[in-house]
Parts: C-alpha cells; sequence; structure tokens
C-alpha cells in the first residue's frame, strides 16, 4: 500500500500579476513625465502659427514679466543676470555651446516692451563682433503653438 503525500509543492510561476504592475508603473510615468514644464522660468509666450521647432539644444535667454533677464537658467531657483553683466555670461555661455547652429533663443514674456529685446539684440551685436560672419551668433524668438 502507497501512502501519498496530501501537500505538493506548485513549481509553476504566474506572470500575470508582474505585467499588471508594469503596465500601471508605465502609465503613471506617461501621465507625470506630461506635467514637467519645459521652462525653467514661469513665462507666458506669445503666440505663432509656425510650426517649426528646434529641437539642439542652445544657448537661452529668458526675459520674464519683471524684465529680469536669465542666461542659461538651471531649474526654478535660477538667478536673474543684471543688464551689465549679460555679456560676461553671454560669453560664458557659448564657451559651453556645442551645437553647429550658433544660435541664442530668446524667450521672453509676451508682457516684455520691444525695448528689452532690442537691449538684448544690442548685447548679440557687441558680442558678434569678435566673431567671423560664418560663426556669429542669430537670435531666435521663441513662441507658443496656437
Amino acid at each position: 500500500m502507497a501512502i501519498k503525500m496530501q501537500n505538493k509543492i506548485d513549481t509553476t510561476f504566474s506572470a500575470t500579476s508582474m505585467s499588471d504592475l508594469v503596465f500601471l508603473l508605465l502609465i503613471f510615468f506617461m501621465l507625470t513625465s506630461t506635467m514637467v514644464s519645459p521652462n525653467a522660468i514661469n513665462l507666458v509666450l506669445p503666440k505663432s502659427t509656425a510650426d517649426k521647432q528646434l529641437v539642439t539644444k542652445d544657448v537661452e535667454v529668458y526675459i520674464n514679466e519683471d524684465l529680469l533677464y536669465f542666461v542659461n537658467p538651471e531649474g526654478s531657483n535660477a538667478q536673474p543676470t543684471p543688464y551689465e553683466e549679460l555679456l560676461p555670461a553671454l560669453q560664458n555661455a557659448i564657451l559651453q555651446d556645442n551645437s553647429d547652429n550658433h544660435s541664442i533663443i530668446l524667450r521672453a514674456d509676451k508682457s516684455v516692451p520691444v525695448e528689452n529685446v532690442v537691449a538684448l539684440m544690442d548685447v548679440l551685436n557687441e558680442l558678434n563682433e569678435g566673431f567671423p560672419e560664418e560663426q556669429r551668433y542669430k537670435m531666435v524668438l521663441a513662441t507658443e503653438a496656437k
């Protein structure tokens, strides 16, 4: 007479709950990543019908509604650059720039007067005096799609 064991161990592994967990994590990260704002400074950009967007990371200058300048800000705790120190700050930023198109992206709040944009253009012209024609920096105005 053979005695049978009552407790048999099941050696199979069910991966269905693991795949459910992976899909839930994927959905969570997809939703939270869309909530991250690409701008470090809170600006309301002017609207444009142009569909072209810049992909490369160039030198960025922000002008907020308080008329403060920011050169390549890192995060929301960036320090403003006084207008008198704008040229040396841009010179330092272009030393770290490794893009080929030599652009300075201006992200100005829509309430910023034209005088402040022209003042930045003057600084850019002063910056470009030391470069040959093919290496001069251009200014690109960032807008928001309509």
